[in-house]
């Protein structure tokens, strides 16, 4: 490895608090494999990426954890040089399971820490709020607005003992009886894509969201470009169908999905519309826009 520390960064409440559950078996690999690091757990994600920038430049960062997990340290990693490793253990792991790490599976994701570190792409995204708020942020996966956000904010009504993708899938059940759809305007490098009706707009460097919908199977985290889906006029029924659809990644070639790759692109709605940026829920917006940063972070375990 060509760096002299390794800083595990470990979210206690990541996956329903696997992460602190499974960390004395983390632990001990990473003491077997004579891997020097120093621990950061931290319940607030702010401390946690405070303590991370104060670290010396050569320290690499392990994120322990889900998809928010990883997209809190960014701040400490785009374009800064500083390394980046995975060890999924959160709720959704998607952009995890985009390079083919799997919860749980600690010795295939040390092994990786040998691999030559890889630039992969990162999302610079401005979110205009209902409330006259103007906020930036970096992603690393994606985010989602409308119908997908709907179901991200209705994941507190499901019930405890339901777990991983099917968490995901009965909020999405139960928030499809109160679909609505918004007019959109979406831009792609200032080409209109889609102006209309919508219940749902992705932008994303990753494939996958919610634990498994492959999204946009089409995505590459390392061709210099963001992509855009959006779903144009639909009922309840036909969204039921594209998401069946989603799960399998085939649905780009539907009528009603309209997708496209492009360094920035704009979305405006008529209405504010909640969205979810690498899974957390953000106050609704009215505007966004975002911008493709290219090899902006350097993986380990890629």
């Amino acid at each position: 490895m060509d760096f002299p520390e390794l800083a595990v960064v470990l979210n206690p409440n990541a996956g329903g608090g696997l992460a602190a559950r499974e960390w004395p078996r983390l632990h001990a690999e990473l003491d077997r494999r004579g891997l020097r690091h120093t621990l950061i757990q931290e319940e607030n994600a702010a401390l946690a990426l405070a303590r991370a920038q104060a670290l010396p430049a050569g320290t690499a960062l392990m994120a322990v954890g889900g998809d928010g997990t990883v997209g809190a340290l960014l701040p400490a990693v785009v374009d800064t040089g500083r390394p980046l490793a995975i060890l999924p253990l959160g709720t959704g792991n998607d952009f995890a399971g985009l390079l083919g790490l799997k919860p749980g599976a600690f010795g295939e994701a040390l092994d990786r820490l040998a691999f030559t570190p890889r630039a992969v792409d990162a999302l610079t995204v401005r979110a205009y709020h209902a409330d006259g708020r103007v906020t930036e942020r970096t992603l690393l996966n994606g985010l989602g607005m409308g119908f997908d956000a709907d179901v991200t904010a209705n994941m507190d009504g499901v019930p405890p003992r339901v777990r991983g993708f099917a968490r995901y899938a009965w909020s999405a059940v139960a928030t499809l009886k109160d679909l609505a759809l918004a007019d959109v305007t979406v831009d792609a490098d200032g080409v209109t894509l889609y102006a209309g009706p919508s219940p749902i707009v992705a932008v994303m460097n990753g494939t996958r969201y919610g634990g498994g919908f492959l999204i946009s199977p089409q995505s590459d985290v390392r061709d210099g470009l963001l992509n855009v889906v959006v779903g144009g006029p639909m009922t309840r029924l036909q969204l039921s169908g594209l998401l069946a659809r989603v799960l399998r990644g085939t649905h780009l070639g539907h009528p009603l999905a309209h997708h496209a790759a492009a360094r920035q692109v704009s979305v405006r709605w008529s209405r504010p519309i909640r969205v979810h940026l690498d899974g957390d829920l953000s106050a609704p917006v009215t505007r966004l826009e975002a911008e493709v940063r290219p090899g902006a972070v350097r993986l380990l375990n890629a």
